[in-house]
Parts: structure tokens; sequence; C-alpha cells
């Protein structure tokens, strides 16, 4: 397991900003969703499509603004004033969404994330919710991203411990393939105190179904 999470964290992350490629412009875009209309064997010049690409690529511009994003700004700002809080710090229902990397159809649920402060400080709540955006606005697969928002949290705040839970339904199960509406995919990870400490994860898990 330890293999396939250090795999997940040393893949090449695309920065805020990089084209690589050579971004192509909104024009070629658009006549690239063109081409795709006329592929499935509709015609983009009638009337319904006629302002399809510019939907599609405005679209595209919201789906995937996570790779215009950049973690180190949202978790830069750290309170250190606590008056001696360092008990753990649980965001619970975090609701996003996400594209498949290889079907480019979405992806959607609820991230958990807790963590024990360090010396370092706390961040303000929201900035969790938005850690998550800003690795879900990409094509992703839930593996990659659970193990993204563990990595940059330990990075940024040096916690005493991190836990993630992401629940997702996915599209590629459901729409397409074997086609099972409704199945759910879990994935965890756990450092510090709470991959060292069983009874961490068990209070994590016991905080996260509490009231529901």
């Amino acid at each position: 397991m330890d293999a396939v999470v250090k795999s997940l964290l040393e893949r090449p992350q695309p920065q805020p900003n990089s084209a690589p490629l050579g971004r192509p412009s909104r024009e070629e875009a658009e006549a690239a969703v063109r081409v795709l209309l006329r592929w499935t064997g509709d015609d983009p010049s009638r009337e319904g499509l006629l302002d399809t690409p510019k939907r599609v690529v405005k679209a595209f511009e919201e789906f995937f603004s996570g790779y215009q994003a950049d973690a180190t700004d949202v978790l830069s700002r750290v309170f250190e004033e606590v008056h001696g809080y360092d008990d753990i710090v649980l965001v619970r229902d975090i609701p996003f969404s996400s594209h498949c990397e290889h079907h480019m159809v979405p992806f959607f649920g609820n991230a958990h994330i807790a963590y024990y402060p360090s010396e370092e400080g706390v961040v303000g709540l929201s900035k969790l919710a938005r850690l998550v955006d800003v690795f879900a606005k990409r094509l992703q697969t839930q593996e990659a991203l659970t193990a993204q928002i563990v990595s940059a949290i330990d990075q940024h705040l040096r916690p005493r411990g991190c836990a993630v839970m992401i629940e997702a339904e996915h599209m590629c199960m459901s729409m397409r393939g074997v086609r099972k509406h409704g199945a759910e995919t879990i994935t965890t990870q756990f450092t510090g105190v709470f991959r060292d400490d069983p009874a961490e994860q068990v209070r994590f898990l016991t905080l996260l179904r509490s009231g529901k």
C-alpha cells in the first residue's frame, strides 16, 4: 500500500499556468468541440448546437479551474493563536465534483478532512474546502485526489497527523461499462498519529458517522 501511495504522490502534477505542450487557443478548443459533435453524428451548424462549442469551452474553464490554482496560496495563512487548542479538527461532508482522467466523465461525492494541529497553528476552516477544489477541479482519479489533499496538508500545516476520507460515485461506472448506478467508492489515507494509532482512526470514523 505504501508503494501505491508513494507512486501517486510522485506522479508529475501540472503546475498553475503551465502549458508544457502549448495551450491551444479558445478558437482551437471550440473547433475541437465541433469535431466531436460531428463525430457523434450530429450537425454543429444546426440552431441548437451553434453556440455549444462556446458553452463547452466556458464550462471546461470552470470544471478544470484547479490547474490555475495552487495549494500553497490556499494554505499560506495560518492562525497560531488558538488558546492552547491541540485536539482534532474535523471538517466533514465537503461536497465536490471532479472528472475521471480515464473517460472525462464526472465523479462526485463528499470529502472528510481531519488533522491534529502542531505548533504551526491552524488554517481557516473554509480553506480545507477550497483545498479539495484545487485538486478536484482537474482530471483525476479518486486515489490520487485523496493522496494529494493529504500531501498538501502535511507539507503546509505540518500537523501531528492527518486523515482524509473521500466517498464518491463515478459516472464511468453508472453511465457506461458495468452501469451500476449508486455504487460508491471510498478511499482513505492517514498520516502521523492517525496512521500509527488505530484508536485515532476509529475516533475519526466515529466522528464522521455521529449525528447522521
